[in-house]
């Protein structure tokens, strides 16, 4: 049946596992296909048409593994390549891009800051949708640096803290309110943020807003899983050590050339 396939998601590497997690917590019964394409991380500080060309590569991937449905579960990937991959193929995409539109609504201070990669912020979909929020002042961050941390299983190290320290003070002392996440590596960082940020100022990230779009469009084009479908399938090009660790040791995970 058509609905009991796979939902394909994909990444630059282990961040959008952030995003696999809220989708299997929303729909335990989908069959997932998780594509890690570490050996390529970060995408951030890859041109365009660079971006796109792993993008198309991670969705045949996927494609042949016979998903219904795709998540781009990748700032970077989304801002610069999801309208390509719609043109190109007739599957369903989800998209992730930074959630500026709930913290600039509900800004007290009209100051927010965005954390993301050089790729996100240089994005012509992610100038699109700050532009629309003029009144409030967006502090713009490139997270140097984070992804390489994260993916090389150094997330609690003290080079982190430095980093996260140098890029989050200046937007404390602006007086921001909320943090957008604009990256799906990030929420990983969530802990280490929250000893830097005062108390008052609130994390924003995409993971719950992406699982419910699935849920949406699954319900509308294509249907819910019927039954419990197994296990869900784990796929890396790199050392699977980190993925399996950010997963708790719980899943398999298949090292694969693509």
């Amino acid at each position: 049946m058509e609905n009991d396939k796979p939902i394909g998601i994909f990444d630059s590497g282990i961040g959008g596992t952030s995003i696999w997690t809220a989708i299997h917590q929303l729909l335990p019964n989908e069959k997932t296909i998780y594509l890690a394409d570490s050996k390529n991380a970060p995408y951030g500080q890859k041109s365009k048409a660079e971006i796109v060309a792993l993008s198309i590569k991670n969705t045949e991937f996927l494609l042949k593994m016979d998903c219904k449905l795709i998540v781009v579960a990748c700032n970077t990937a989304t801002t610069n390549a999801i309208q390509e991959l719609r043109t190109k193929y007739s599957i369903p995409f989800i998209g992730i891009e930074p959630a500026i539109k709930p913290a600039a609504t509900n800004s007290k201070t009209q100051t927010i800051g965005i954390l993301a990669t050089q790729g996100t912020l240089n994005s012509e979909l992610f100038n699109k949708t700050a532009e629309m929020y003029q009144g409030t002042k967006i502090i713009e961050q490139v997270g140097h640096g984070l992804v390489q941390l994260i993916e090389s299983g150094n997330i609690d190290s003290p080079e982190m803290t430095q980093l996260l320290h140098s890029y989050l003070d200046p937007m404390i002392e602006a007086n921001i309110d909320y943090l957008v996440l604009g990256c799906s590596h990030y929420p990983y960082l969530i802990p280490q943020i929250k000893k830097i940020l005062p108390a008052d100022i609130q994390i924003i990230d995409s993971g719950e807003a992406v699982a419910k779009q699935t849920q949406n469009i699954l319900k509308e084009k294509v249907g819910l899983a019927s039954m419990k479908n197994g296990e869900p399938l784990f796929y890396t090009n790199s050392n699977p050590k980190v993925l399996s660790e950010i997963l708790g040791n719980k899943y398999e995970i298949i090292e694969k050339k693509f």
